[in-house]
C-alpha cells in the first residue's frame, strides 16, 4: 500500500507540474528518503493521475511513517511539520518559481496570479482539503451581504505539541510568519513548516517586497504582500503610494491595509504587510450616500460611504492626487478631537486616531477607502470603546481588522457547535440557559427567534441569518461616528476641517 501512496504521490507532482516526467525517479528517491524506507516497488497503475486527491494519499504516508516509529507523535502539528516536509522535497526550487511568475506577469498580470494561486495549493501550502471545512455564507443587511466564515482550517494545537513548544529555547528566526526567511523552513512545532512555500519578489512604488497567497485563504486569492526588511506597520503617505502602485500593477486585484496601532490593527503589526486578492466585498459594493468636495481637490471624486464604519471613499484617474488628497485627511485625523464625538487624538501622548486604507480599481479610475479607526479604550470599555461591546461578544471579541473592516466576518471554529446548538434548542423549546453551549447565546435568541416560525428545516439559516445582523452591530460598534443624525453631523465637522 506505501508503495501505491509514493507511487500516487510522484504522479499528482507530475500532472501538477511540480516536477518533470524525467523527473519522476528522482521524486520516488527523494520520498522514500523523508520516510526513511531504503526499497520501492513500482505498483500496477490504476487510477488517472488527473483525479488524484493530494490529502488522503499523504494521509496514508503519515499513517504508515507512524506505524513504523518514523513519525514519533501522531497529533496535527507534527503532522504537519511531516508532510510539509515531504512536499518540499517536490516543490520547484524558489528561483524557477520566481522565474515563471515574472515571465507570465510581462505578458499578463492576472495570468501570473492565476498560476501562482494554483501553485500554491497544489503544493499542499494552501491545503485545499481544509479549506473546504470552512463554513461561510451571505448574510443580507442593510449594508449589502456580508459574508461571514467560521474558520476551521487553522489546526489547533494539542497538549502534548503545546508542552513541547513550551520547552523548547526561545528563538527569533524566523523573526516572524511574514518574513522571507520563512520560505523553505522546517518549523518546530511552535512554528509551522514551510519548505513548500515560496514567495515572488514584487516592486512597489520603488521598494522591494515579495508577494504569497495567505495558507488559510478567507476569501478568493487571499493575498499577503509584505516588505521585505522586517519594519512596524506604518499608515503614512508612502502607504498609500504602495497600496496605488500595487493596483496598477495588478488591476485585478484589491489591496488593503491594517491600521497601524493596537486594537485597531491585525495580528502582525511588527512586519510591514498588506492584504489584497480578487473578491467583491459589500464595502466595494456599497455606495457613497454623502458626496462631499474637499478644497483644493474638485477633480477628485469623494463622498461618505453608506457602511456601518466611518469611511471616506476618494476616485480619480490621477493616483498622485489621491496620494495627496489621502495624506491630507490622514494628517488631519492624527490630530483631530471631538470632545463631543468623544475622539481623541491622544492621551498621555498615546496617540488614538489611524485610518484602515483600502485600494481598488473602478475601470480606469483609482479608488482608495478611508476608514476612520480610534483606538481609546475606557474604563467602561477596556478592550476599546470602538471595538466589538460586552454584548456581542458571544459571536465576535477578537479586534476588527482589515478583513472584518470590509465586510468578512471571520469567526472563531466554537461557533459551528454553539450555532447548530441554539438552532437545534429553539426547534425543541429547550432552555438554552442548561446548556454551557448556547448558554452565552441565549439573550440574543430570545430577542430574535419571536420575529419567526422557528422549523427543523428552517432554524440553522435563520441563526446564521441573525447572526450576519450582529456582526453588522460589530462594525457599527467599531465606526468613529454612528449612523444618527448627529454622527453625520459629527463626520461632516471633521471633513470640513480638511
Amino acid at each position: 500500500m506505501v508503495n501505491e501512496a509514493i507511487a500516487m504521490l510522484a504522479d499528482y507532482a507530475e500532472h501538477a507540474g511540480l516536477i518533470a516526467a524525467y523527473e519522476r525517479t528522482w521524486a520516488i528517491n527523494t520520498i522514500l528518503d523523508v520516510l526513511k524506507l531504503d526499497s520501492y516497488t513500482e505498483p500496477e497503475h490504476t487510477w488517472d493521475p488527473a483525479g488524484i486527491e493530494l490529502a488522503p494519499v499523504l494521509e496514508e504516508l503519515l499513517d504508515d511513517a507512524h506505524a513504523r516509529g518514523v513519525l514519533a507523535e501522531n497529533s496535527v502539528v507534527y503532522r504537519d511539520l511531516f508532510d510539509t516536509e515531504i512536499m518540499g522535497r517536490l516543490t520547484p526550487r524558489p528561483a524557477q518559481v520566481i522565474e515563471m511568475f515574472q515571465t507570465l506577469c510581462a505578458r499578463d498580470p492576472k495570468a501570473a496570479t492565476d498560476w501562482y494561486y494554483t501553485f500554491s495549493q497544489d503544493t499542499n501550502y494552501i491545503r485545499r482539503d481544509r479549506i473546504a471545512r470552512d463554513m461561510q455564507w451571505k448574510a443580507p443587511t442593510e449594508y449589502g451581504d456580508l459574508d461571514i466564515t467560521i474558520n476551521l482550517s487553522k489546526p489547533e494545537k494539542d497538549p502534548k505539541a503545546i508542552a513541547a513548544a513550551r520547552d523548547l529555547p526561545a528563538s527569533n528566526y524566523p523573526r516572524c510568519q511574514l518574513c522571507a526567511e520563512n520560505e523553505g523552513y522546517a518549523g518546530r512545532v511552535n512554528h509551522p513548516a514551510r519548505q513548500n512555500h515560496r514567495v515572488v519578489p514584487i516592486t512597489i512604488n520603488g521598494s522591494p517586497w515579495f508577494l504569497q497567497y495567505s495558507p488559510y485563504v478567507y476569501y478568493n486569492e487571499h493575498c499577503i504582500c509584505f516588505n521585505q526588511i522586517h519594519t512596524p506597520m506604518k499608515i503614512d503617505r508612502a502607504c498609500f503610494g504602495k497600496l496605488l502602485d500595487f493596483v496598477r500593477q495588478f488591476p485585478h486585484y484589491f489591496v488593503g491595509s491594517n491600521a497601524d496601532l493596537p486594537i485597531v490593527g491585525g495580528s502582525i503589526l511588527a512586519h510591514d504587510h498588506f492584504q489584497g486578492g480578487r473578491y467583491t466585498f459589500a464595502m466595494e459594493t456599497a455606495p457613497v450616500e454623502t458626496s462631499f468636495t474637499f478644497p483644493g481637490f474638485e477633480d477628485v471624486e469623494a463622498g461618505i460611504v453608506k457602511w456601518p464604519m466611518s469611511v471616506i471613499r476618494i476616485s480619480s484617474e490621477d493616483p498622485d492626487r489621491l496620494i495627496a488628497l489621502a495624506d491630507k485627511i490622514l494628517g488631519k485625523w492624527r490630530a483631530y478631537t471631538d470632545e463631543a464625538a468623544v475622539i481623541l487624538a491622544e492621551t498621555d501622548g498615546v496617540p488614538h486616531n489611524t485610518i484602515t486604507p483600502i485600494a481598488r480599481r473602478r475601470g480606469e479610475k483609482f479608488e482608495l477607502d478611508l476608514v476612520l479607526r480610534n483606538n481609546l479604550t475606557t474604563e467602561q470599555y477596556p478592550l476599546g470603546l470602538y471595538h466589538p461591546h460586552d454584548e456581542l461578544h458571544h459571536i465576535k471579541k477578537e479586534n476588527i481588522g482589515l478583513i472584518e473592516v470590509m465586510g468578512l466576518a471571520v469567526l472563531p471554529a466554537r461557533l459551528k457547535e454553539e450555532l447548530a446548538a441554539v438552532a437545534d434548542g429553539l426547534v425543541h423549546g429547550r432552555d438554552l440557559r442548561a446548556d454551557e453551549r448556547t448558554a452565552k447565546h441565549t439573550g440574543w435568541a430570545e430577542a430574535f427567534a419571536p420575529n419567526y416560525t422557528i422549523t427543523a428545516e428552517n432554524a440553522l439559516e435563520i441563526v446564521q441569518k441573525e447572526t450576519g445582523l450582529v456582526f453588522a452591530q460589530v462594525l457599527e460598534h467599531a465606526g468613529v461616528y454612528k449612523r444618527t443624525a448627529e454622527g453625520k453631523e459629527a463626520f461632516l465637522r471633521f471633513l470640513n476641517t480638511i
